[in-house]
């Protein structure tokens, strides 16, 4: 008799380890993921693929229509900006919170002030992405991953995967 595979269960945070770990988790460098899949249950590559101009900060909207994914190309992994989602379904537009609308003109604004810190060292490249780091380029997917790890073991919080703050949002929306 072949063996059963095991159902994996996916964990979540409570409201307070929320808390705890947005607090924490404020001057990182992958502060914006982490915000942009509690609270509105994005998958890494979603958040990664974020551009301002898929933010309608006067209607309060966010449209999620590419992610970023990284591939192997002559050798190298690189970073790649694709408008093939994982379902039809994963292309959609949802109210933004007003809680993730502050953070993110707070986080567009630190964007442009190191532009100006940077200057020519600072990557025109993907100007109109969200999720960049202090120097214009894109963050990797796996950096996300491993410093998600290392952020949680840090701070003493209780490890979970990066993809279980998606089921920690659809959690915290059923309660």
């Amino acid at each position: 008799e072949r063996p059963r595979v095991k159902k994996f269960i996916g964990d979540f945070y409570s409201v307070d380890e929320v808390k705890e770990l947005l607090e924490k988790a404020k001057e990182d460098p992958i502060y914006i993921p982490i915000v942009l899949a509690v609270y509105c249950g994005l998958r890494r590559s979603e958040a990664l693929g974020l551009s301002w101009s898929n933010i309608d900060f006067e209607n309060d909207k966010i449209f999620i229509g590419q992610k970023v994914m990284e591939v192997v190309r002559d050798g190298k992994m690189q970073q790649v900006i694709s408008d093939e989602m994982k379902t039809e379904s994963s292309r959609r537009v949802f109210a933004m919170h007003p809680d993730v609308k502050k953070i993110l003109l707070k986080h567009k604004e630190q964007q442009e002030e190191y532009r100006k810190q940077f200057k020519r060292s600072y990557s025109k490249k993907y100007l109109n992405m969200v999720c960049v780091d202090q120097l214009g380029d894109l963050i990797r997917p796996n950096f996300v991953t491993e410093h998600f790890n290392i952020l949680l073991k840090k701070h003493n919080l209780r490890k979970i995967r990066f993809h279980d703050l998606r089921h920690t949002c659809a959690s915290l929306l059923v309660a």
